[in-house]
């Protein structure tokens, strides 16, 4: 009889430590009013090859998303505004407001439920800023579409707006591929979505998305979105630095730090050379709206004067030639003044003699 009581006691301590490593709280947090958070974006393009080779652009983000009110059916009303600024290689930028309104989401499926924060063609997909805290290690999401697993319940992520400090967060990721067709060409991508999620609210801390897209032709470009908060009203779980990482050879690893430095400043010498003699416009990627997603929708072009002129290319991948045809008028002298006239002509502009 003893010996059953230790197995079973023994069973309850491997459930309960089990259960604790699934992640899962037990509890999910509802958004209330007055809940918000300020984040900071940085959308890239580099590391471009053949027709995108020294080819790089830039766009900043600074934003707002607010819980405005909380409606009788439970669904959320929220206020959102981004402004941007963006630059690329050729050194055309341009900046201003990338949107601002009002959309509605629920805080149960975690779904836009009417409009979204300007994303495009995401109208009832699932929310990007917010994610089930009670969803334990191994489940599966949506996030715009997108396919997310928690992969850890304790991973510590540093706040972009304070050095040294690092917060608790939730880790949950996804991947795939897919077939870019836009204003950039037809590309194969492939991509990891990494978002970072407060565990006690849900609400997003972080995120980095990457991005690579190549083609047959040799052509191609990587693109990351990486975003974090600037601050919050709520507070968030302090977290744990993680180690500095040791070695044995310190004199190797030194080593190889300068030769990568140097390799590093090669590198922006030719890139630097080469943006000197020839430079690249694309328009400016789209914020959030993740290029695999249902719906989405190529980013939209630059303002006017700042999207590059169309080249009518040949076959031979040179600007086709403007032909120029001139017709020539032969000329005969005037058998009594001798002034040059057209052949064509029937009286000398001259002395109004018949040419004839």
């Amino acid at each position: 009889m003893m010996r059953q009581a230790v197995l079973l006691g023994l069973a309850i301590v491997v459930l309960a430590l089990s259960t604790a490593g699934a992640g899962a709280t037990g509890t999910t947090y509802v958004p209330k009013t007055g809940d918000s958070f300020r984040y900071s974006e940085n959308v890239e393009l580099t590391n471009g090859t053949g027709n995108y080779t020294g080819y790089s652009e830039s766009t900043f983000y600074n934003g707002t998303i607010a819980v405005h009110s909380v409606l009788p059916n439970g669904t959320d009303n929220a206020t959102y505004s981004t402004n941007f600024s963006y630059r690329n290689s050729g050194d055309m930028s341009t900046s201003g407001s990338a949107g601002a309104g009002w959309f509605w989401f629920s805080p149960t499926t975690y779904d836009y439920v009417y409009g979204t924060d300007n994303q495009t063609g995401l109208n009832g997909s699932g929310v990007w800023f917010l994610e089930n805290t009670a969803l334990p290690r191994g489940s599966t999401f949506s996030s715009e579409d997108n396919a997310l697993s928690v992969v850890s319940t304790n991973t510590s992520y540093p706040l972009w707006t304070q050095g040294g400090k690092w917060v608790k967060t939730i880790l949950a990721e996804g991947n795939g591929s897919f077939q870019r067709n836009d204003d950039y060409g037809v590309f194969t991508a492939t991509y990891t979505w990494k978002e970072y999620y407060d565990p006690t609210t849900g609400f997003i801390v972080g995120y980095l998305y990457t991005e690579s897209d190549s083609d047959g032709s040799g052509d191609g470009f990587t693109f990351t979105d990486a975003l974090g908060v600037t601050s919050t009203s709520y507070a968030l779980t302090a977290g744990v630095a993680p180690p500095p990482s040791t070695g044995s050879s310190s004199n190797g690893t030194s080593a190889a730090i300068v030769a990568v430095v140097v390799i590093v400043v090669v590198l922006i010498l030719v890139v630097g050379i080469y943006l000197l003699v020839r430079s690249r416009r694309s328009p400016a990627l789209q914020t959030h709206s993740r290029p695999g997603a249902v719906g989405y929708a190529p980013p939209p072009p630059l303002p006017p004067g700042m999207a590059p002129p169309p080249l009518n290319m040949n076959t031979g991948g040179q600007p086709a030639v403007q032909q120029i045809v001139v017709r020539e008028t032969v000329k005969v002298p005037c058998r009594y003044c001798g002034t040059l006239i057209d052949s064509t002509a029937t009286v000398c502009p001259k002395c109004g003699a018949p040419r004839t």
